[in-house]
C-alpha cells in the first residue's frame, strides 16, 4: 500500500505521478550511448543511432538540423558536425524509432538533453533516418562513445590489439611486404614476443589472416633457434636480460585456426603459477605467410589454385580501398550478390582469403558498399571459417528468404601493408585530396621525386593514384596544373607515358615509357589529381532494354526535330521530305546509379544546351552511345551519341528524389534511384532501315568518355544479342559486361556466329 501524502486529494494524486513519469531523469544521458553505423570515412559518418535500455535504435529526420548534429558529433568525441543527412543516406535502420523531433540549442552534453517527442514516441519510419557527418578533429579529453555493432568485428576490451612479424633474416627485411619473423603483439599499450612453446599452425593461420595473408606455410624452426641461442650467448646483446623478464612474454596463445583476430582465441598473458617463468627454455614464435597473387613480387597479378568441386568465383563491387566491397558471386554464368542475413565475420573471412587477402576486418551489413542490381544468390550464409570458398559453406537461396538489394553484405578485409603510399604524394592543392602528382622512382640507381608527364593522362591512371594515397576514387584527372604549384625538389619529369588498367594498387605498377619522352615539358603540364572518398556507378538495366525493344517504321513528318539533332543515320538526308519514312528500333533505358555518391554532370549550368524535341537542358553532351554491331564488332548501323537531361524519374521506397530536369532545376542521379528514359522518346532508337537481315549485337555504352568519375567502368557496357529477319526483331541475352562469367558470355558469342554461318 502507499501513504497518501498529506494536502494532496486523490484527483491530483495521478496527475503528480504523471509529471513524475514524463519528467527526464538526470540518469538520461549517460543511457543515452551514441554510435555510427554505415560506411565511416576518416571524418566518422554514419547512420546515427542511440542506446536505450539495453536496444539500439535510430533518430527520426523530423526537426534534425546542424545543431543537433553538432551535439551528437561533440558526443561521440569528435570537434564539431560538418552536415547531418536525411532519408536514409546510410541505410536504413532495425529496430526502433528512439527519438523525433529532436530541437537542440547545440551546447547540450548528450543528444538526450534535448527536446524531442519522447523516447519511442515517433510517426516516422527508418526510410527517415538521420545521419551525421564529424570533422575528423578528436577532442583530447573525450572518450570515444561511438561503438560498432559486434558482428562489425570490432571486439570490446581487446587485450591483444595489434599484431607485427619482426623480421630476422635479411631476405625477410629486405621484401615488402615483411612475410616472415618472430611475432610481437601489441598488449595494454606495450608489445610483447609470443612464447614458441605449444605453438600451432593454427596460431600461425590467425597471425596471417590478421596481417593480410591468406595462409601461413613451414617454417624451418631449427634455424632459428640456433640464432636465438647465438644471441643469448652474445655479451653485446641485451636478449638473455629481457628474456628472462614476463613482461617480455606472452605465455601461450590457443586458436583453433578460423578466429579472424588473435583476440579472439583464448589466451594466457602470463603463466599460471605466479613465480613460474613465462617462457622456459623457449624462444619466439616464427611465422612465415604465403601473400595472394595481388602482393606478390612481379606485376601485382597472378593466379590462385582452387580444388575442383564447389568453386563460386567473388569479387568485390564499390569499395574505396583495396580489400573492400560489396561481395558478388558466380552463380549459374551470372554474377549477382550476397544477402546479410546471418552474415558475420566467419563468412566475410572465407571471402577475403578467397581473393587473396587475410581475414575481415568488417562484415558489412545494410548495402553499405552501394546496392547490386541482378539476382540475389545467396542468404543465410554460414561458415566454419576453414572453407577455400564461399560456395562450401552452408547457404539458402535467397528467393525464399525475400531479400532485397538494400541487404547486400560487404566486406573489408585485413590486406597487406606494403608501403605504396610512401612512393606518391600530392603537392600544391588546396587540400590534401587534390595536387599535383609527384612520385618516388629510381633515377640513374638512386631514389628520386619528380613529376608526371601531363600528356594521355586520364582518370584510370588517377583512380590509381587515389587508390595507392589511401583517399578513394578519383573525381579529376588534370592534363594541365596551372593553379598548383609542385615542390621545388621535384619539378623534373621522371614518369611519362603512363598506361594504367585502374585496377593496379600503385603507379609503379602500371606501363610507362622506358626512357622519359614528354614533349611539353612537364611544368604546368604536369599530371594532377582530384580524390573522393566516394564514387557514383552507373549501370544500365539490361532486363528492360530486352523487354521493351521494338521496331517502329515512322513517317518523316515525326522526324524533322530528331533530324536537326542527328538522330537518324545519314541516308536521311537524301529522302523526299516529308515523304516516306524510317525504321527506327526503339527501347526504354533505364541508367541506375549504385555507388555511393550522387552522379553530377560535369559542367555548370552556363554550358547546358537547351534541346527542342525533349523540350529541356541537357546538362552531357555525350551521355551515351547506342550501335549496332555486327558478331565481329563492325558497325552496321550509324549509331549516334545521346545527350541527356540527368533526373530521378524514380527512387526506392524511402528515399526522396533530388535532381528534376523541368524548370531549368538541379540535374543529377542519387544515390540508389535512376534515370528513365522512355521508348517513346525522340532519339531513344538507333535508325536501322538500311540494315540487312541478319544476327547482330546491340550495344549501349554509358558515360563512354568517363567525363564524370566513376567507381566501377567495368559494368558501363550493356550488350544484346539481337536477330533480325527484315520485318520483326528479336532481342536476348541482354546483360551488362560485367554481368556474367567470361565463359558465358564467349559461348554465348560463339553459338551467335555458328547460327549466322549456318544461316
Amino acid at each position: 500500500t502507499m501513504a497518501m501524502p498529506a494536502g494532496v486529494s486523490p484527483i491530483l494524486l495521478p496527475l503528480v505521478l504523471l509529471l513524475c513519469w514524463v519528467a527526464p531523469s538526470g540518469q538520461e544521458p549517460a543511457l543515452a550511448q551514441l554510435r555510427l553505423v554505415g560506411p565511416r570515412g576518416p571524418a566518422g559518418e554514419g547512420r546515427l543511432e542511440v542506446l536505450y535500455q539495453g536496444r539500439w535504435g535510430t533518430v527520426c529526420d523530423d526537426g534534425f538540423d546542424f545543431h543537433a548534429a553538432t551535439v551528437a558529433c561533440r558526443q561521440l568525441g569528435y570537434a564539431a558536425a560538418v552536415t547531418w543527412t536525411h532519408s536514409a543516406t546510410y541505410g536504413q535502420g532495425e529496430g526502433p524509432i528512439w527519438l523525433d523531433n529532436v530541437r537542440c540549442g547545440g551546447s547540450e552534453g548528450s543528444l538526450a538533453e534535448c527536446v524531442h517527442n519522447g523516447w519511442g514516441t515517433s510517426d516516422c519510419h527508418h526510410g527517415e533516418d538521420a545521419g551525421v557527418v564529424c570533422s575528423g578533429q578528436r577532442l583530447p579529453s573525450a572518450r570515444l562513445q561511438a561503438t560498432t555493432s559486434g558482428h562489425l568485428g570490432e571486439v570490446p576490451g581487446l587485450s591483444l590489439e595489434e599484431v607485427r612479424l619482426k623480421p630476422i633474416l635479411a631476405r625477410a627485411k629486405l621484401s615488402m611486404p615483411v612475410m616472415e619473423g618472430a611475432v610481437e603483439v601489441k598488449h595494454n599499450g606495450r608489445w610483447r614476443q609470443l612464447c614458441d612453446a605449444g605453438w600451432t599452425r593454427n596460431n600461425s593461420r590467425v597471425v596471417c589472416g590478421m596481417l593480410g595473408f591468406p595462409r601461413e606455410k613451414h617454417v624451418n624452426t631449427s634455424f632459428y633457434r640456433k640464432l636465438w641461442n647465438m644471441k643469448l650467448k652474445d655479451p653485446n646483446s641485451s636478449l638473455k636480460t629481457f628474456s628472462q623478464k614476463n613482461s617480455f612474454w606472452v605465455h601461450r596463445v590457443r586458436c583453433h585456426g578460423a578466429e579472424p583476430h588473435l583476440a579472439h582465441c583464448p589466451t594466457q598473458v602470463a603463466p599460471p603459477a605466479p613465480h613460474q617463468h613465462a617462457c622456459p627454455r623457449g624462444m619466439h614464435a616464427i611465422v612465415s605467410c604465403l601473400p595472394g597473387p595481388a602482393f606478390q613480387k612481379g606485376t601485382g597479378k597472378g593466379r590462385t589454385k582452387t580444388s575442383p568441386g564447389k568453386v563460386l568465383p567473388v569479387r568485390l563491387r564499390a569499395g574505396t580501398h583495396a580489400g573492400e566491397g560489396r561481395v558478388e558471386v558466380l552463380r549459374h554464368g551470372q554474377w549477382g550478390t550476397v544477402c546479410d542475413k546471418q552474415w558475420d565475420l566467419a563468412a566475410a573471412s572465407v571471402v577475403c582469403r578467397q581473393l587473396g587477402y587475410g581475414t575481415a576486418k568488417q562484415a558489412l551489413v545494410g548495402a553499405q558498399m552501394g546496392q547490386g542490381l541482378g539476382p540475389i544468390h545467396m542468404s543465410e550464409v554460414r561458415c566454419t571459417g576453414h572453407e577455400r570458398s564461399l560456395g562450401e559453406c552452408r547457404f539458402q537461396d535467397a528467393e525464399r528468404s525475400g531479400c532485397r538489394h538494400e541487404a547486400d553484405a560487404a566486406v573489408r578485409c585485413h590486406v597487406p601493408h606494403m608501403d605504396f603510399q610512401s612512393q606518391v604524394r600530392l603537392a600544391g592543392g588546396r587540400s590534401p585530396e587534390e595536387g599535383v602528382v609527384e612520385v618516388l622512382v629510381p633515377v640513374q640507381g638512386q631514389l628520386q621525386w619528380g613529376t608526371v608527364c601531363g600528356a594521355q593522362w586520364g582518370l584510370n591512371e588517377a583512380m590509381v593514384v587515389c587508390r595507392q594515397l589511401g583517399l578513394g576514387f578519383a573525381s579529376h584527372a588534370l592534363q594541365e596544373t596551372w593553379y598548383w604549384a609542385g615542390s621545388p625538389n621535384a619539378a623534373r619529369v621522371v614518369m611519362s607515358g603512363v598506361r594504367c588498367a585502374g585496377t593496379e594498387l600503385a603507379l609503379q605498377q602500371c606501363q610507362r615509357h622506358g626512357p622519359v619522352h614528354c614533349p611539353s615539358g612537364g611544368g604546368r603540364f604536369s599530371a594532377g589529381v582530384t580524390c573522393t572518398a566516394h564514387a557514383p556507378d552507373l549501370v544500365m538495366s539490361a532486363q528492360l532494354v530486352q523487354e521493351t525493344a521494338y521496331l517502329e517504321d515512322r513517317p518523316l513528318g515525326l522526324l524533322y526535330c530528331a533530324h536537326e539533332e542527328r538522330c537518324l543515320s545519314r541516308s536521311a538526308d537524301h529522302m523526299h521530305w516529308p515523304y516516306g519514312h524510317r525504321r527506327l528500333l526503339r527501347f526504354s533505358s533505364q541508367i541506375h546509379n549504385l555507388g555511393r555518391a550522387d552522379f553530377r554532370p560535369r559542367m555548370g549550368r552556363h554550358a547546358w544546351t537547351w534541346h527542342q524535341c525533349h523540350r529541356h537542358f541537357h546538362s552531357i553532351e555525350v551521355f551515351t552511345h547506342y550501335d549496332l554491331l555486327t558478331l565481329n564488332g563492325s558497325k552496321v548501323a550509324e549509331g549516334h551519341k545521346a545527350s541527356f537531361c540527368l533526373e530521378d524519374t524514380n527512387c526506392p521506397e524511402g528515399l526522396q528524389r533530388r535532381f528534376a530536369c523541368a524548370n531549368f532545376g538541379e540535374q543529377g542521379v542519387s544515390v540508389g534511384c535512376w534515370d528513365t528514359y522512355r521508348h517513346d522518346i525522340d532519339c531513344q532508337w538507333i535508325d536501322i532501315t538500311d540494315v540487312p537481315p541478319g544476327s547482330y549485337t546491340f550495344q549501349v555504352v554509358v558515360n563512354p568518355k568517363h567525363e564524370v568519375a566513376e567507381s566501377d567502368f567495368s559494368n558501363n557496357v550493356m550488350r544484346c544479342q539481337c536477330k533480325y529477319d527484315g520485318q520483326r526483331i528479336w532481342m536476348h541475352g541482354c546483360h551488362t559486361s560485367d554481368a556474367y562469367g567470361a565463359d558465358v558470355v564467349s559461348d554465348l558469342e560463339r553459338r551467335e556466329r555458328l547460327a549466322n554461318n549456318l544461316v
